[in-house]
């Protein structure tokens, strides 16, 4: 952290970690996905220590209040040094991880493993009710070229 006063905000998300490159910041916010003190915002507003971001990262929101202002990326511990989460992202971000926990596995919708293709025991079976039935390999609705006049 260093005596800058202002800096603009995709460069102080890309700062504090938020998002990998400036590049993917600017994209985020404009998608509106990020706000400051409650109002939509372009990449190049100037942000100052107490203001309040809320963003997504992914799925996740968050809220934070800027407690520092950085001039260049540093590692993740000078990073998380640059804001501090509130109570209520928090207590957010705890019930939405549990929610993700508790949801059902979504391969657990798929009713059974036969509703795709046939097994082999199943192939048999086709096989034993075509022959019962005198289905050739090969049936369709279509006209037979015979039939033409």
């Amino acid at each position: 952290m260093s005596d800058i006063e202002s800096m603009r905000l995709d460069k102080w998300l890309w700062c504090a970690r938020f998002y990998k490159t400036r590049s993917l910041a600017v994209e985020e916010i404009g998608k509106g996905r990020v706000s400051v003190n409650g109002a939509p915002v372009k990449p190049s507003r100037e942000v100052r220590c107490g203001d309040t971001v809320a963003l997504r990262q992914g799925q996740v929101p968050r809220t934070v209040v800027i407690r520092g202002l950085s001039g260049m990326r540093g590692p993740a511990p000078v990073a998380q040094a640059l804001y501090e989460e509130t109570a209520e992202s928090l207590a957010e971000r705890t019930r939405l991880a549990e929610a993700r926990r508790l949801a059902p596995e979504p391969a657990s919708s798929i009713a059974s493993l036969h509703d795709g293709r046939p097994t082999k025991r199943d192939r048999r079976q086709i096989d034993r009710v075509r022959e019962q039935h005198g289905w050739d390999s090969r049936w369709s609705a279509s006209i037979d070229s015979t039939d033409r006049r």
